[in-house]
């Protein structure tokens, strides 16, 4: 039997794992848009120069030795499913038996005005720089003025990104901006807005509660139950039309599917690609959709969180799905395995959830911390990372203050 052509769109968690789990049954050929995957749960560091941004980068090559499969860099513009194929930004046109479509998300402003045009994401290498640069240059405005202007940092959505996002930022404040000058750190308001009434939702409220208390205790203005109805230049207008002064404006409160997915005309649900059970489109059974681009549900009916364990879970199923396709047998549906969540807030601080079992504090953090290196892509990386991350806990300072613009 001759092996299926599969092409997998996207090299994130869940298309760099489908590849590599189907390059033993298929002639995979693997497309992104980048040359390298982004470690994205390390994004917030890098915006807070606690890590180099080339730590947490990988080039996809690198990650494709030792397999046959082929890569390409560039973006889907359509799908001809007459023919079976799909055409890249690049012009060049590739022939598949089974596509997969783990594009990823993006940033969702939920309709909200200004957020693109006044707040930065947090999905991208060039937006974590972009914050980093934008702190730092007004730091140094606030050093050149010398007299009492305040900065106000404001981090919108309360989740994973936005708790370990402030808790970064009010680090970098007490820590090494103090210790640059410490009449300029003193005038640094950090806010965290969570539209509703406890941080982490998702997690128990006992950690909801100790995530709000340790914010607190790095100096953060955390505000619950306050919606954002507009963004303005330096400032946020709330729901109950009051005004928050916000300097800089960080946008965390929410991701949707990657919007290319509706050039490829495939049907949608509420942002995502519409799918079966067994990750199918629906109405294309020849095309798949995986991680956080796919509308893929639990057992209770909701959409099933947008994290990598659900992208990696679903790239290994696949080759099962794709298997049972060749050899005519029947599709199983696929159910997600949550092994627990987990969220830092600053050193020493941090809560972990895995069933029954709920850690805080210094159990949490290492357990945090061992997770994420294990998963880094790359020795070099690895290394990279514990260096910083020793130099970090050691002096209590971070060496990548550097203000690096993008262009």
């Amino acid at each position: 039997m001759s092996r299926p052509k599969v092409v997998v769109l996207g090299a994130g968690f869940g298309g760099l794992t489908a590849a590599k789990a189907l390059d033993s049954i298929a002639d995979v050929t693997l497309v992104d848009r980048h040359n390298f995957q982004t470690f994205l749960p390390l994004l917030y560091q890098v915006s807070t120069a606690g890590l180099a941004a080339d730590h947490i980068a990988h080039p996809i090559r690198g990650a494709l030795r030792k397999t046959k499969i082929k890569f390409r860099m560039g973006s889907p513009v359509t799908i001809d499913h007459k023919s079976k194929s799909v055409k890249l930004d690049s012009s060049e046109v590739l022939d598949f038996d089974y596509l997969v479509v783990a594009m990823g998300s993006a940033t969702n402003d939920f309709g909200v005005t200004g957020v693109a045009e006044h707040t930065l994401g947090m999905k991208s290498v060039s937006e974590a720089l972009e914050i980093r640069s934008s702190i730092l240059r007004r730091f140094e405005d606030l050093c050149r003025f010398e007299d009492d202007t305040k900065f106000a940092i404001t981090v919108v959505g309360g989740g994973p990104t936005g708790v370990e996002m402030a808790g970064a930022i009010a680090e970098l404040k007490k820590g090494p901006l103090k210790s640059d000058y410490a009449k300029a750190a003193a005038n640094i308001t950090v806010n965290l807005v969570e539209a509703g009434p406890r941080l982490l939702p998702s997690f128990a409220p006992l950690l909801s509660n100790r995530t709000k208390r340790d914010l607190e205790k790095l100096g953060v203005n955390v505000l619950l139950n306050t919606s954002v109805s507009e963004v303005k230049p330096r400032m946020i207008l709330l729901g109950d039309k009051s005004k928050l002064p916000s300097e800089l404006t960080i946008w965390a409160a929410g991701v949707t599917g990657e919007p290319v997915m509706r050039k490829l005309n495939l049907p949608i649900d509420r942002g995502r690609i519409s799918i079966e059970p067994t990750l199918q489109v629906n109405n294309y059974p020849y095309i798949f959709a995986i991680g956080d681009i796919a509308g893929a549900k639990g057992e209770d009916g909701r959409f099933l969180p947008m994290v990598a364990p659900v992208a990696m879970q679903q790239g290994r199923h696949l080759k099962t799905q794709i298997t049972n396709l060749l050899a005519e047998k029947p599709l199983s549906p696929f159910k997600y395995r949550d092994k627990g969540s987990m969220a830092t807030i600053g050193r020493h601080k941090a809560v972990v959830e895995v069933g029954p079992l709920k850690l805080a504090g210094i159990p949490a953090w290492y357990a945090w911390l061992w997770l994420h290196l294990f998963y880094l892509l790359g020795g070099r990386n690895k290394i990279g990372t514990m260096a910083d991350w020793t130099w970090n806990y050691l002096t209590f300072d971070r060496g990548n203050r550097h203000i690096m613009d993008v262009s």
